[in-house]
């Protein structure tokens, strides 16, 4: 069975911590994070997933106790559309080719491929080398993750928007945020999945 937009998220969320930490997270970790307003919301995902065939646990006290299953998903064929810097804004490299992403990674609306350069992301599981699946738009919300351009410039960072002023925090505690006047930014589109294997 296909997974929601939301419970794909859930499932990517437990697969990069069970992969970081190789521990599951905890209900409280998981309702955090996606600011769920209670633990039976974090159960609730969590037995829809089980349902669908993509996690196994024991329930009951056990709340660590569970594996996840492969995603079973088909393959869909993106334009790649080059590099992105993931550090210091850095002229975009346009491409003219194509990447294959899991269909359960992709966004309604028009979606493309984009490589990252640099490492100022790491904290939020985005490395140098690792492909970035985008939905293009000129909006995003506060926290989202986005690819912006300014002045010509791209460049992979955290939105945020206040006061006529944009800040483009980095996930990476060594460097500092971009703030610059929110007319100079233009959003190119938000992240919304990645792929670590890919083929070209």
């Amino acid at each position: 069975m296909q997974l929601t937009k939301q419970q794909t998220r859930v499932y990517r969320y437990l697969e990069t911590y069970l992969r970081r930490k190789g521990r599951p997270p905890s209900y409280q970790e998981i309702q955090d994070y996606f600011g769920f307003r209670s633990l039976n919301s974090v159960v609730k995902h969590l037995k829809q997933l089980e349902r669908k065939g993509y996690l196994e646990s024991p329930w009951g006290n056990q709340k660590r106790a569970f594996r996840l299953l492969p995603l079973r998903t088909t393959a869909a064929t993106i334009p790649f559309l080059g590099r992105v810097a993931a550090g210091a804004p850095i002229e975009a490299v346009e491409m003219t080719e194509a990447v294959e992403v899991p269909e359960s990674l992709l966004a309604g609306g028009n979606n493309f491929a984009l490589q990252v350069q640099g490492e100022s992301m790491v904290d939020e599981g985005i490395r140098d080398g690792d492909v970035l699946i985008i939905r293009k738009q000129d909006h995003a919300d506060n926290g989202q993750t986005v690819v912006a351009q300014i002045e010509g410039e791209a460049t992979i960072k955290k939105f945020y928007q206040r006061d006529g002023r944009v800040e483009l925090r980095p996930a990476n505690e060594e460097l500092k945020p971009l703030v610059v006047p929110a007319e100079k930014v233009e959003i190119i589109g938000v992240v919304v999945g990645l792929v670590r294997h890919y083929k070209r």
